[in-house]
């Protein structure tokens, strides 16, 4: 998965899960905050990346989200359970898994065999 749309993956999951609101999400790998504004709820997700430039949106149903990267041009799924996540990444063809503690998110990417942290 590239860079952007994992981290506003990791936002999404982050804030839907531990119910905070944040205007940008932590990227360690980068060291760098990504700033990030919009709306999202359990049924719908519509924010906009101001580091590419782009929207991710889409809607959600029992925690399942079919969402759409504009910069991009491809789909994400994201399914939330409790405290996890985890989802598809079409562009790339990889899945990924994650887990929220508080404002902290810990993301797998399977297609880059590698943990990515990130914080709201």
């Amino acid at each position: 998965m590239k860079t952007n749309p994992r981290a506003c993956i990791a936002y999404i999951a982050g804030c839907l899960i531990s119910g905070e609101e944040s205007s940008a999400v932590y990227d360690y790998s980068q060291s760098k905050y990504i700033n990030i504004s919009g709306d999202l709820d359990r049924q719908r997700v519509n924010i906009f990346d101001y580091d590419q430039g782009c929207y991710l949106s889409g809607n959600g149903n029992n925690g399942n989200y079919s969402l759409f990267h504009y910069g991009n041009g491809n789909f994400i799924d994201l399914k939330i359970n409790d405290r996890s996540f985890e989802g598809y990444d079409y562009e790339t063809g990889s899945h990924f898994t994650g887990e929220v503690t508080g404002t902290s998110i810990s993301f797998y990417d399977y297609g880059k065999s590698l943990y990515f942290n990130y914080s709201l």
